[in-house]
């Protein structure tokens, strides 16, 4: 099976398909047909003599510099060489393919004028299973992700480094020659084409949104599991409360909270017990939180489908064959979405934190040891895991600080005002890492704590708790907990644990 690359949109999980899964692409051929048509528009315009920016001119503060027609393709070479400046560590595979996917639905959608042969050879090269090596800053998140972009495109010149598909360090023309491919000599407004766009912080949108999505429906099992170890109640998440309210994202999040916790015997236990007359915040106000995050993701979403279906480059060709600059690289409304998720992110991780805390503090965890330890004193218990989730928590803190906000002028003034949303994307990958992490640690806690219950939890909780304590070992005396938590962490990003409490993901969006 491929990802057909056609006259509609790819979808969200299609991209994820070709970036994770190795999916291959195939161009339809209606595609290749609206290429060669708007290429001859270009071919027009290089024979014309007039000055046209990137077919014709400099680039940058060099656009009024006029190129002869005999040094016209020089020009997309020597833009594709200068512009893959990008320095720092390499970025992950994943997300080169994200972009790199995204990238060809532009290149095939009929407004940036390349040859249908390039844009064949762009998804052959995806096909190899050869990535380009695409450094971490290079990117301000306008005119395009240009040095990520350009690293892609100087191997598909045959220049540069790349990985093939056995992760192996390789010259590009190495890896295409290996692979049976020919490497692309570009012609007029090619160059420009390959680098114009917001690619790499889509793919990355994408890509997170995949994941968070799973990881907030890991929130509302880990809210449930905590709730009952901390004799809370499921009076606070009744549907008539959340009507009064009716956020789409707290509705939602109100009711996978009920449907968990529905029959547990341990919430029956102490639910006519007058000592306790509220729960706290982080348990009682889980789904205002957890809502608020999903209302948030669907935003995420809606603005990524719609530049999924975009179509971005500069100069644009246009229906009648003109060729047109615009600004619609420009990356706001990417980074604006990127930086809305690392704050949502971080307030989810901190709503956990606090639930772990109160089952390791034996002044609010009503009855339970201290740190849940088997020989109190002796053993510490979790108290250090308590505080390895406090550390990713305060790191989720800096990483909501918003990149979009942040503007560096480039280009002699010309490019005066970026988006910076390529660090946006960089940054939410680290806070959708540290997440796992966080919940991770509150599910281990809570199904040791629940494990020093005697009664028992809900059923679909239970199968949860008896999991995780297979895998992290559960009550006893200390023992060796990096790889505890690892396991537990490695359990949430499977989905494992969403299976067992019969819980699904939500489609965000």
């Amino acid at each position: 099976m491929s990802v057909v690359v056609g006259l509609e949109p790819m979808r969200r999980d299609e991209l994820v398909a070709v970036a994770r899964a190795g999916e291959a692409v195939a161009i339809d051929g209606p595609v290749l047909e609206r290429l060669a048509h708007q290429r001859r528009a270009i071919d027009a315009l290089v024979e014309s003599g007039l000055p046209v920016y990137g077919l014709s001119t400099g680039f940058g503060a060099l656009a009024t510099t006029f190129i002869s027609p005999e040094r016209r393709r020089d020009l997309q070479r020597s833009l594709i060489r200068s512009h893959a400046a990008g320095v720092g560590e390499e970025v992950e595979t994943e997300v080169v393919r994200a972009m790199m996917a995204s990238r060809l639905t532009n290149l095939c959608s009929g407004v940036s004028g390349v040859r249908p042969e390039t844009a064949e050879a762009y998804a052959a090269m995806l096909n190899a299973h050869i990535t380009p090596v695409v450094r971490e800053y290079g990117s301000l998140g306008c005119s395009g992700d240009l040095a990520p972009l350009a690293a892609v495109a100087l191997a598909l010149a045959g220049e540069g480094e790349v990985r093939d598909a056995s992760g192996t360090l390789r010259p590009a023309a190495e890896a295409l020659a290996a692979a049976g491919l020919t490497p692309v000599a570009l012609a007029e407004k090619e160059g420009l084409a390959l680098i114009n766009g917001t690619d790499g912080m889509l793919g990355q949108l994408v890509l997170a949104l995949a994941d968070i999505e799973s990881l907030l429906a890991h929130a509302d099992l880990a809210a449930a599991l905590s709730i009952q170890a901390l004799r809370g109640t499921d009076r606070v998440f009744l549907a008539e409360i959340h009507a009064l309210r009716p956020h789409p994202g707290q509705q939602a999040s109100a009711a996978a909270l009920l449907g968990l916790l529905a029959d547990s015997p341990m919430v029956a236990s102490h639910r006519d017990d007058q000592s306790q007359v509220q729960d706290a915040y982080s348990l009682r106000c889980t789904p205002q939180v957890h809502g608020a995050a999903r209302d948030t993701v669907a935003h995420a979403t809606r603005v990524a489908e719609v530049e999924l279906a975009s179509q971005i480059d500069n100069p644009s060709v246009l229906s009648d064959g003109s060729l047109v600059s615009n600004g619609n690289f420009h990356g706001a409304p990417v980074a604006y979405v990127l930086d809305f998720l690392a704050i949502v992110l971080a307030d989810v991780a901190s709503i956990a934190e606090r639930r772990t805390d109160r089952l390791l503090d034996p002044a609010r965890s009503f009855g339970l040891p201290p740190f849940l330890a088997h020989q109190v004193g002796v053993d510490s218990g979790l108290m250090i895991a308590q505080y390895s989730q406090a550390a990713l928590v305060s790191e989720m803190k800096r990483l909501a600080v918003p990149a979009s906000v942040d503007s560096i002028p480039s280009s002699g003034m010309q490019e005066d005002h970026v988006s910076m949303g390529w660090h946006a994307a960089r940054k939410l990958r680290r806070s959708v890492a540290a997440l796992g992490d966080v919940l991770a640690i509150e599910i281990l806690a809570a199904a040791r704590a629940l494990a020093l219950r005697e009664t028992e939890p809900s059923v679909r909780t239970a199968a949860v708790r008896d999991r995780v304590n297979a895998l992290s070992g559960g009550p006893g005396p200390d023992r060796w907990l990096t790889p505890a938590i690892a396991a537990v962490s490695a359990a949430v990003r499977s989905g494992e644990l969403l299976a067992l409490a019969d819980l699904t993901a939500p489609r965000l969006g």
